[in-house]
């Protein structure tokens, strides 16, 4: 579950070369240029799902109670605010949010492709463009799921603010998107929005993709209701004779799973990311995760509309859960939290080698504390159970110190920066 923290390599990071594990090795003596690494040492954490834009709403759509459905309406009214410029301000500080947080690399679930009214931009990829400069300058790697968004339901067209997530159809979609190229800071996915926000008959073109393929599943009964009502089949049903389902597939949220669904997932390989505090911000309920991992679904963890950004929040919030579900305590081991908080989603995000404390792995390491006022006696291998991100010390993605004591290496304290562009956004309201 990770080393007690101690020495690490200098040069150009804890026992890096290139921004890699280069060796392992215990000593009771510390070398002279090492980088000591208080606490218990993690890999870094992968946040599987984001919608970064949404980092905005936090706080702001508590007054009147409502549904996911009128909640919405309040990300529309973002949406529709947002340029390439403030944009890159605001992904910047919630990447950033991240980085001190512990979180290597991001997910994120990219469908605000195009102007208002939808037109394109110069650059018809610019605000994906937007979104890894922000992670680079956060000092986290990316990988962008670009969204096929078409529909604004079953049998139900665009409008308002939805026409600036879509290309048209998903054979412009693709068009466009072929011209995203992978590097060393981002790779480049796909996904489908939703059984409602692209068409039966396009579903594989999308599916077809040749990368990581994410897809929002079965997060709202109404969506199951739509899907039954359409087509007979439920979205899972419907995905699976799309040819959809794989190992390189992950179905976000996969919360209201018949038993056949969940039989359809795990035998396909097809992954699951959990989102738990959004999942029960908005009320959608609780999903059958313990269920999922049996059934062979490989099992990650994302933060979303980011009601918080703390991946050690998140991977305890999946444990509740399942004892708030079932009644039952110690649905997953802790090794098994791990896992989803790390190597599960950077598998499922197109970085495998990443996520674990290996030789040839990026040096992507977390160093929680062991004393503060949470972890205080806490077995160094439950500290997921009892430390918030308050408790992460220092934060190395690829051999580079990006954070420490909840402080940006580059960009300084977050807090401010989070809080101005909140401003700008927010300024006429």
């Amino acid at each position: 579950m990770g080393g007690r923290g101690g020495g690490a390599g200098g040069g150009g990071g804890p026992g890096a070369h290139d921004g890699r594990i280069e060796k392992l090795s215990t000593s009771d003596t510390m070398p002279a240029d090492a980088h000591r690494l208080n606490g218990i040492v993690l890999p870094g954490f992968a946040n599987a799902h984001s919608h970064a834009f949404h980092r905005a709403l936090r706080g702001r759509t508590h007054a009147d109670g409502g549904t996911f459905w009128t909640w919405r309406q309040a990300m529309y009214q973002l949406a529709a605010r947002l340029t390439p410029e403030s944009y890159l301000k605001l992904a910047t500080a919630v990447y950033a949010e991240m980085a001190v947080a512990g979180i290597s690399c991001v997910g994120e679930f990219h469908y605000l492709h195009h102007g208002p009214g939808g037109a394109p931009y110069a650059d018809p990829n610019e605000m994906g463009h937007v979104l890894r400069e922000a992670a680079a300058t956060a000092g986290i790697r990316i990988t962008l799921l670009d969204t096929c968004y078409v529909a604004g339901g079953i049998g139900t067209p665009l409008e308002g603010t939805q026409l600036r997530f879509s290309d048209g159809d998903a054979t412009r979609w693709a068009a466009r998107v072929s011209g995203l190229k992978s590097d060393n800071v981002m790779r480049v996915g796909a996904a489908i929005h939703s059984v409602r926000g692209v068409p039966r008959e396009q579903l594989a073109e999308v599916g077809g993709f040749d990368g990581p393929l994410h897809v929002h599943l079965s997060e709202q009964p109404a969506e199951n209701e739509a899907c039954l009502a359409a087509y007979g089949k439920t979205p899972t049903e419907l995905l699976a004779e799309a040819g959809v389902l794989s190992p390189r597939t992950t179905a976000v949220h996969a919360t209201h799973l018949t038993e056949h669904d969940r039989a359809l997932l795990g035998g396909s390989t097809t992954a699951a990311c959990f989102c738990p505090t959004t999942e029960a911000d908005l009320a959608d309920g609780i999903g059958p995760a313990r269920e999922l991992v049996d059934a062979g679904s490989p099992l990650s963890l994302g933060s979303d509309q980011h009601v918080v950004i703390d991946p050690l929040v998140e991977t305890r919030a999946l444990e509740h859960g399942e004892r708030l579900r079932t009644g039952q305590r110690g649905r997953f081991s802790p090794q098994e939290l791990l896992a989803a908080a790390t190597a599960a989603g950077h598998a499922g995000l197109g970085w495998p080698d990443a996520g674990r404390i290996a030789v040839g792995a990026p040096a992507d390491l977390v160093a929680v504390r062991l004393d503060s006022v949470r972890t205080a006696g806490s077995r160094p291998e439950q500290v997921l159970l009892t430390a918030d991100s308050s408790d992460v010390d220092t934060v190395i993605v690829e051999g580079r110190v990006v954070g420490a004591q909840g402080r940006h290496a580059t960009l300084g304290e977050v807090g401010p920066r989070l809080a101005d562009v909140m401003g700008e956004l927010w300024r006429l309201d």
